[in-house]
């Protein structure tokens, strides 16, 4: 089984483990489709959780639950399965873009504690929810959590490759769903809408209803619901489409612009490349001049355009500011 996020591989490790005895260490690098380093990283992870591996060298050496860890079974955590199904989905969100290259982040880490208290009956079906979300990367909290059946059943049909029946606020539609996001503080469903015949994609808050149906399908290969969405919201739904060379690193370059405003990229001669799509572009030239980076506008030449005459017009609030004061008086240069 390959699965997408280190929290997940964390738990299939530890179920592995539950499973059986000494299991070799490059049997559970092959199960979690990872390398051996990463197995380490995801059995260390499980020492801070307090939870005891052994590790066993030699030929027919590998990985163990010490016999205290296997003959103990904490007692299920009383919640609900709306309860349980709202504190995964946080915590998914929470972990978005917190954590280093298949390193669990807090939230990550807490899944998992939350995995070994959840009854087994649950535990499957928010695991199956984890794998079917993806989350993109900006600040994500309180992304209100969308009805939790409905979820549920979206994951289970992404999961199987099944197409699912949902009543939606514009009328019933049969989705192939490719997966689920959280982006923006908003889930959607992204999948083959049969009733268009195209791809696309459904706010979770507005379906109140989903069934699974028997029918399969097989998704594009290499599609990335991740990256549709974002170019959906920052592109596709705009007039123009602008590029702008910004005078920063990545990291910074996120930290300081909502995920909604564009698609961020490192720029092969240095900087960043800004991707973003506009209506207003005299607007869009306003909000470029208050960015604290040097920037230079790539496409469109309208925009350009528009950042000069905002220029000009600012020049010229200035020089009327300087003319109207006294004679004797002149504007205070900052300390």
């Amino acid at each position: 089984m390959i699965v997408s996020r280190p929290a997940l591989r964390v738990l299939t490790l530890l179920e592995i483990l539950q499973e059986r005895g000494l299991v070799p260490a490059d049997e559970l690098a092959r199960r979690l489709g990872v390398d051996a380093w990463a197995v380490r990283r995801y059995v260390a992870a499980l020492r801070e959780l307090d939870i005891p591996v052994e590790s066993v060298r030699g030929r027919y050496g590998g990985y163990r639950l010490a016999r205290s860890a296997r003959a103990t079974r904490l007692p299920p955590l009383m919640l609900g399965d709306e309860e349980a199904v709202a504190v995964a989905l946080a915590l998914a969100a929470a972990s978005a873009g917190r954590t280093s290259a298949g390193e669990p982040s807090p939230a990550d880490r807490a899944l998992v504690k939350l995995d070994r208290l959840l009854p087994s009956a649950l535990r499957e079906r928010v695991a199956t929810l984890a794998a079917a979300t993806s989350v993109s990367a900006g600040e994500q909290a309180g992304a209100a959590a969308p009805d939790p059946e409905v979820a549920l059943t979206l994951a289970a049909a992404v999961r199987a490759g099944h197409t699912v029946r949902i009543e939606h606020s514009r009328g019933p539609r049969e989705v192939d769903p490719y997966g689920l996001v959280v982006h923006a503080r908003r889930w959607y469903l992204v999948g083959h809408d049969h009733l268009r015949a195209e791809l696309r994609m459904f706010r979770l808050d507005r379906i109140t209803r989903a069934v699974e149906l028997p029918r399969g399908f097989a998704p594009p290969a290499g599609f990335d619901p991740v990256a549709h969405v974002r170019h959906a919201l920052t592109l596709g739904a705009w007039t123009h489409r602008a590029v702008v060379w910004l005078d920063t690193d990545l990291p910074s370059a996120r930290a300081g612009l909502p995920g909604t405003f564009g698609e961020l990229s490192p720029c092969p001669e240095g900087g960043v490349l800004l991707v973003s799509g506009a209506e207003d572009l005299p607007g869009m030239a306003r909000i470029l001049a208050a960015l604290p980076w040097r920037f230079a506008v790539r496409s469109p030449p309208a925009l350009a355009e528009a950042l000069a005459a905002h220029a000009a017009a600012l020049a010229e609030a200035a020089a009327s500011g300087r003319a109207s004061l006294p004679n004797d008086v002149s504007p205070r240069r900052p300390p």
